[in-house]
């Protein structure tokens, strides 16, 4: 590996155009591509086979016109005024009106009128309730309540009569001249009214601009009144949640680049390999969102860990070229080739880790999070690419001028001490018990809040309380009841012949009866009346447990309505699908650990040659994840400190964190391990013993390992000032995780393990070293091939100095 590297980095040094204009022509292509194809993201979080996804399913094939997307908008009065003024009533009447003639826009009443009904005919508080019950999470932006709202009119009036709740609810249907509004709630007070309705598709499915006429519908006509519409967020665009913040990160690490380099333009260039990375990656997974389905969380995530990898792994090599320069007296073409057949072969190795860690998640089969993993993965690749051919290219066009004479005369006036890296060490080494008793009971402590970690989808209930989202939520829990803002769809499917409509009705009082059920409704049947559908508005909040445990019980296959109705009951909705996503997870979450750490601990046994390297790596990496999880529920879930990281209301961890971050984190940490440990072995390797080789290899590989990992933090930590929940919460624990594998695992208790066991740690069985291939990390073989051909060629190769520095 580092001879094929090292005939790499010469050729792209000698002949720096030739890939120079490669990788400027594909960027070329991307750009050409993205602008021919255009981009779409997607808020869809599809999971197939999941109970709620099989009911979605289901209604798609029996009943369509139940299965389309929902929305809602939610009007407020002035402080102190009241919206059933006549004047209100009609413009909140003509807005919805405008709403009803939008294509795509299901009208119940035309719907009604086609099904030989009538709005007339149905009982004004039943049918409203239902049509509530319909729709109101869809003013939370998810499309996972997917139902009811199309049959609202036609299919109720099949016979079954809407529950009546225990005690008058806080809302009534909106009238105008003694008839309901179709859709539309207001709550008694007067100050606020809420209205459903419902699209032909989902809304990831709806033509461009569709949304954006049903808002300026709705908005146009109240302009100047007084009245302030909030559209929900499933009418608002999907856009990629990354905006200037994440500069911020990049200006840190170009500050501790020039810090770490000494040379504005040694630091420029890992920045510009990096961008090249995260631009061909992030922008080609663009160019093709309109050909799969892409999250909004996928190009940010490609973008976060592309910036972070990138920017590292041209600096180690970078460090390593300027380090043979200083110490062996080597040419800038030399040591660019000699530094891509070292450090390149870590970075290889490194990168490969990474990318393991990641499509580990392919073998969780959910296909947002499959290709999450695909984007990142190949933005990965395409960095160690470019670290490996287009920086060495870049070095041939800088030349001799990557050392500054200022450094050359800096780095003779060091001393061999290593300054502040090399106390460090050696009181590692000497406190070595007392260090890893401390780290360990520190990251323990750490990890205890991770026991109480609750998982969900992060809702309007956790937004900022200067959002629309939160506004919104907090305005439907006041005038409605705090269950709206979390309805769940019911599906009743007879196990033989039809539901007879006053079955349904007795379904619906039998599941209204429930302590935790504010309303329940039938909506409608399909043309074979063996499915019926139920809308139900629950007591509690979506992410409450009692609405968890409501949904548990509702599907119990031995409940007494399923036994006493011969039907066989489904839930989807908000509630439903978050339930099911972090049950899934759980699930899966033992298989994904295992395949990523077998894979990597045989990568790590390759790399390292040794039984306890790869193991302790792996410990040391499960106290700094539990850490990372357990400081991360305190902060977003408890509250605790919250407020410094823009976050004004504690909830839910989003269900996916944990295997994402696990996974991301994994890779990332073997990145530092295989830097760090690389060059204790190849001190080992080369005359140092026992600690000698800990405290040597440490004090060449700590400062440049410091210095990635403060970047990688830096990078990440931009995410955080995102305004977009889900992104912050991947960012910090990303950023807390590197920086506490970084700083309490690798540059403390990796030494001192190492230090405990000295030579010990490098012991492999014979057996199994003779069936091991040599990766020659190193650079051992390649080292020795130029040796003897100086020895044969006196002159005609770079003089060679002793390997030790």
């Amino acid at each position: 590996m580092s001879k094929l590297l090292y005939r790499i980095g010469k050729t792209a040094y000698d002949k720096p155009w030739a890939f120079i204009v490669s990788w400027v022509l594909i960027m070329g292509i991307v750009i050409a591509m993205l602008g021919i194809n255009g981009m779409s993201v997607s808020s869809e979080m599809k999971i197939d086979g999941t109970e709620s996804q099989k009911v979605l399913d289901k209604l798609e094939q029996e009943l369509p016109e139940a299965s389309g997307g929902q929305a809602s908008v939610l009007f407020t009065a002035p402080e102190g005024e009241r919206l059933d003024t006549p004047e209100r009533i009609a413009l909140i009447t003509e807005a919805v009106n405008k709403v009803y003639e939008q294509e795509y826009v299901i009208n119940p009443a035309e719907l009604a009128a086609a099904a030989g009904a009538t709005l007339s005919g149905q009982d004004g508080q039943g049918a409203a309730q239902g049509d509530a019950a319909a729709g109101a999470g869809a003013a939370q932006g998810t499309d996972a309540a997917a139902g009811a709202g199309a049959a609202q009119g036609a299919d109720a009036a099949a016979g079954a009569a809407a529950s009546a709740p225990a005690e008058l609810p806080p809302y009534m249907p909106l009238m105008v001249n003694g008839m309901p509004v179709p859709g539309v709630l207001i709550a008694t007070d007067g100050s606020i009214a809420l209205f459903q309705f419902q699209f032909t598709v989902q809304q990831n499915s709806l033509p461009a601009g569709v949304t954006d006429s049903v808002v300026e519908a709705v908005t146009e006509p109240l302009e100047g009144t007084g009245i302030t519409p909030l559209p929900s967020d499933s009418l608002k665009a999907v856009e990629v949640p990354i905006g200037v913040n994440e500069v911020y990160g990049l200006i840190l690490a170009a500050i501790v680049l020039v810090m770490t380099l000494g040379s504005l333009v040694a630091a420029g260039l890992p920045i510009i390999t990096a961008l090249f990375g995260v631009g061909i990656g992030v922008g080609g997974a663009f160019a093709f969102s309109n050909f799969v389905t892409m999250t909004s969380f996928t190009p940010v995530l490609a973008l976060m860990i592309g910036l972070a990898v990138g920017i590292d792994y041209a600096l180690f090599i970078v460090n390593r070229q300027r380090r043979l320069i200083f110490d062996q007296g080597l040419t800038a073409r030399e040591a660019a080739a000699r530094a891509v057949g070292t450090a390149g072969s870590a970075v290889f190795f490194a990168g490969l880790t990474v990318i393991i860690a990641l499509c580990g998640l392919l073998v969780i089969g959910i296909s947002f999070l499959s290709m999450m993993a695909i984007v990142a993965s190949i933005t990965v690749f395409l960095s160690v690419l470019i670290a490996l051919t287009l920086l060495p290219a870049l070095l041939g066009l800088v030349g001799e001028r990557i050392c500054s004479k200022k450094s050359h005369e800096k780095n003779r006036s060091k001393t061999n001490s290593h300054g502040f890296s090399n106390g460090w060490i050696k009181g590692i080494v000497k406190f070595r018990w007392l260090v890893i008793i401390a780290v360990i009971a520190i990251l323990g402590a750490a990890a205890i809040p991770a026991a109480k970690m609750e998982l969900g989808i992060p809702s309007g209930a956790s937004a900022n309380l200067d959002t629309s989202a939160r506004q919104s939520y907090d305005a439907i829990s006041a005038g409605f009841g705090e269950g709206f803002n979390g309805p769940l769809l019911i599906v009743a499917e007879a196990n033989s012949g039809t539901i007879a409509p006053e079955a349904l009705g007795g379904i619906a009082q039998e599941i209204g009866k429930n302590e935790n059920v504010s309303v329940v409704s039938p909506v409608g049947m399909n043309k074979d009346g063996n499915i019926a559908i139920l809308s139900l508005i629950p007591k509690t909040g979506p992410t409450d447990t009692e609405t968890k445990d409501l949904v548990t019980e509702l599907r119990a296959a031995d409940s007494a309505i399923a036994q006493n109705y011969d039907v066989t009951l489904g839930v989807t909705g908000f509630t439903a699908i978050n339930i099911d996503m972090s049950s899934r997870l759980a699930e899966v979450f033992p298989t994904y650990i295992g395949v990523i750490v077998v894979l990597s601990l045989i990568i790590l046994l390759l790399v390292f040659r040794s039984i306890l390297v790869p193991i302790k790596a792996t410990v040391g990496f499960l106290l700094s994840v539990l850490a990372t999880f357990g400081i991360t529920t305190a902060i977003f879930q408890w509250g605790w400190s919250s407020e410094l990281f823009g976050v004004d209301t504690g909830g839910p961890l989003m269900s996916f964190i944990p295997i994402l971050v696990t996974g991301i984190l994994y890779g990332l940490a073997m990145d530092y391990q295989v830097f760090l440990v690389s060059s204790m072995r190849e001190s080992y390797v080369h005359g140092h013993h026992g600690r000698e080789s800990v405290i040597h290899g440490y004090n060449h590989a700590s400062r440049v390992v410091v210095a990635a990992a403060v970047i990688m933090v830096a990078v990440f930590a931009g995410f955080v000032m995102t305004h977009d929940i889900m992104i912050k919460q991947i960012g910090f624990a990303l950023a807390l995780g590197i920086l506490i594998d970084a700083f309490f695992v690798r540059m403390a208790l990796v030494p001192a393990v190492m230090a405990l066991f000295g030579d010990k740690a490098w012991w492999l069985p014979k057996w199994l070293d003779r069936l091991l291939p040599n990766l020659d990390v190193e650079g051992d073989k390649l080292i020795a091939e130029l040796h003897a051909k100086e020895e044969e060629h006196p002159g005609k190769v770079v003089k060679v100095a002793s390997k030790s520095h």
